[in-house]
């Protein structure tokens, strides 16, 4: 192990000019001597990976376990009708386009019929199918629907008679090249069973039906057959069967599934990928192999794969134990949140990679921010925030969750986002289906799945992790503990958390402090508010100020708590201008508004079209003004600001003091396709009539 520390840059510039130099590395002879380049207040450093590895302190792996969301009844007045909306439209969106308006289901058939007919649409159209199945599992926990799981049957059934008598599952391989079965690790054979795994334990853990969950044993059992230690190589080319082997394990029970999800992790960064993406190591970066896991440190290629792969790292060490996983995944989150991310939550700024490309390369309406990117970071936040018990994960979750997620989704629930931007000149819309369809479905089988991420617990106590009205009973040390939280989260930061326990009961309620109410915008302080705010949130029990000491980012409360013990908890939502740090060169000399979870945009809809040509000086004064995007009731923010005006023959500007509101940015696009814009620019000189 060494350390070299204060390297001048014109070595760097030099093992450029050799060809050794690719995003933030400095190459050698051979991956495994990759050298990860920092740069810390000016002074370069050159740190081996493996020093780095050894050198870091091992964290140690939490015994937090978040409450699923089968135990959790969800009645909030911002979520519910979301969900409600998933169930009657968003779903049978899924479905139509699923069975009907595309061939997903019907390659399923062919298969079955066995005639040699072709296989229609993209190789990795399976997904598809199985991530609305998991969505409709989803719902049938919370909306039971004997019409809807009528539905899940025949798609099952139809899937099922589709396995090979071995237990492949794969329908483009089966129906066109059959003899070509795991030659190439690009081709999505494994993401697909992936997803299908994920559905299948959804769908047994909401029906109790086990036909889904034999075929996926079936497949595993047969994957596991071929590959593995002592077997032959395999390197996934879209991460997710990694995630999908551990929930097998946890409902199965069988060990094999663990130790398979934790062989293929191993697998990576050793050259064993093939395929027609892997031509060359270098290449290798886009699905996140250059150097093994466990070894990685920084964020490269493709943002979806990234997620999906650092969650099934997260899901291994939480079962295994093995921090060397989780020093990993904390080096890897802090390049992420600390260089890479959007103020949205939003990650992957790069559409020809559909993922990263530089550190700070954060361009606002060129921003991919794919949906399903957000969505991936709301499983890895949660993943990390359970192994070490730290609620600045929660933070980044709620942050792309009420943000960078939910913007995927329309208000009517019917039209969709791919790429999220920050900015547009009215030329990006909403569409009701993509040929890569992966983005309707993820969404979807979030917010069906949100109760999910609210409560967890540990030996010691409860967490309550994000706002959302809903109750649930838990088992604590043997004892039965109820809670029911009440509120109006986002539109105010009042909450209310009632307690209910067999006799009386003593533990630890952890209530989060959220970053924004704390001066920090996110971790790693990409963004700062240009203003502190000094007002503190309040807590009370039973109409008692009570004092809680602030540990990892939750207020703790310890007592003996009997039924009926009411918490209340005012978080203050002023309204906040955040400012990016001078290495964002796109928004120097912007602001941009965020009032509690929010971040807020101007879209031309509200502003006669326009929403370029503003000027946004840091005094103006900005006030709250309750009103409804369609039927989403929101809190506008309404401020008197320049706005820059030309006349019809284009020679004479002259700038006027309009009314302009700001929305919150998920509320966006939905009225049509207009301007918009998430970082305002302070001075006449910054304002860009044309990106």
């Amino acid at each position: 192990m060494f350390f070299v520390y204060n390297i001048a840059p014109r070595y760097l510039f030099k093992a450029a000019s050799n060809g050794y130099f690719d995003r933030k590395r400095v190459y050698l002879t051979e991956p495994s001597q990759t050298f990860e380049i920092m740069q810390q207040k000016g002074i370069w450093a050159l740190i081996a990976l493996f020093g780095a590895q050894i050198g870091l302190a091992q964290a140690p792996i939490s015994t937090m376990e978040p409450i699923s969301f089968s135990a959790v009844t969800i009645n909030d007045a911002f979520w519910k009708p979301k969900q409600d909306l998933l169930v009657n439209t968003t779903l049978k969106a899924c479905i139509y386009q699923t069975e009907t308006a595309t061939p997903r289901l019907k390659n399923f058939q062919k298969v079955a019929r066995k005639k040699g007919e072709k296989h229609e649409g993209i190789f990795y159209d399976d997904s598809d199918v199985f991530k609305a199945l998991e969505a409709m599992a989803y719902s049938l926990k919370n909306h039971p629907d004997a019409t809807l799981e009528v539905k899940a049957d025949e798609w099952i059934e139809i899937i099922a008679a589709a396995q090979q008598p071995d237990g492949y599952l794969n329908t483009f391989y089966t129906l066109n090249e059959p003899q070509n079965r795991y030659t190439d690790m690009s081709m999505h054979e494994d993401y697909n069973a992936g997803h299908m795994i994920e559905a299948a334990v959804a769908y047994f853990n909401a029906t109790g039906k086990r036909k889904f969950l034999d075929v996926c044993i079936r497949w595993a059992n047969h994957f596991d057959a071929l590959f593995g230690p002592g077997k032959r190589h395999w390197v996934t080319g879209h991460q997710e069967l990694e995630l999908a082997l551990v929930k097998l394990y946890k409902t199965t029970k069988d060990q094999k599934y663990l130790k398979l999800a934790d062989w293929l992790l191993e697998e990576r960064g050793h050259k064993y990928a093939k395929g027609y993406t892997w031509t060359d190591w270098k290449d290798t970066a886009y699905a996140q192999d250059v150097v093994p896991v466990k070894q990685q440190s920084e964020i490269t290629g493709h943002a979806v794969r990234a997620m999906y792969m650092y969650t099934g790292a997260a899901d291994v060490a939480t079962q295994t134990g093995d921090t060397g996983y989780l020093s990993a995944m904390v080096r890897v989150w802090k390049d992420v949140v600390y260089r890479n991310m959007y103020l949205t939550g939003g990650i992957g700024s790069s559409g020809s990679n559909e993922g990263f490309s530089v550190d700070y390369d954060l361009p606002n309406e060129q921003a991919y921010c794919e949906t399903c990117a957000s969505v991936g970071m709301v499983f890895w936040n949660q993943r990390m925030n359970s192994l070490t018990g730290d609620a600045k994960y929660i933070d980044v979750l709620e942050r792309s969750l009420y943000n960078g997620a939910l913007d995927g989704l329309s208000l009517s629930g019917d039209k969709f986002f791919y790429g999220n931007p920050l900015a547009s000149n009215g030329k990006h819309a909403r569409k009701a289906w993509f040929g890569t369809a992966c983005c309707p479905a993820n969404i979807a089988r979030l917010i069906t799945s949100l109760g999910d991420y609210i409560y967890a617990k540990d030996s010691k106590g409860l967490y309550v992790n994000l706002f959302v009205g809903s109750q649930t009973k838990m088992n604590l040390n043997g004892q039965e503990i109820g809670i029911k939280t009440s509120t109006e989260y986002p539109l105010n930061g009042n909450i209310k958390i009632e307690i209910s326990a067999n006799g009386i009961n003593s533990f630890a309620l952890h209530i989060r402090k959220p970053g924004w109410s704390d001066n920090t915008v996110v971790p790693g302080g990409l963004y700062h508010y240009a203003m502190v705010n000094k007002t503190e949130p309040s807590l009370l029990i039973n109409g008692k100020p009570v004092a809680a000491s602030l540990v990892n980012g939750y207020y703790v409360i310890e007592r003996k708590w009997k039924t009926g013990d009411m918490v209340e908890y005012r978080l203050p939502m002023p309204i906040q201008r955040i400012q990016a740090e001078d290495v964002l060169k796109q928004d120097q000399q912007r602001i941009a508004i965020q009032r509690g979870p929010l971040v807020y945009c101007i879209e031309g809809a509200d502003n006669g079209g326009m929403a370029w040509n503003i000027v946004f000086p840091n005094n103006a004064s900005i006030v709250e003004k309750p009103m409804q995007v369609l039927d989403e009731k929101i809190i506008g923010l309404v401020a008197s600001l320049p706005s820059l005006e030309i006349n019809e023959a284009g020679t004479q500007a002259q700038t006027v003091l309009k009314e302009i509101i700001a929305i919150p940015y998920y509320t966006w696009c939905n009225r049509g396709s207009n301007q918009m814009q998430v970082w305002f620019p302070t001075t006449i000189k910054d304002v860009k009539l044309n990106y």
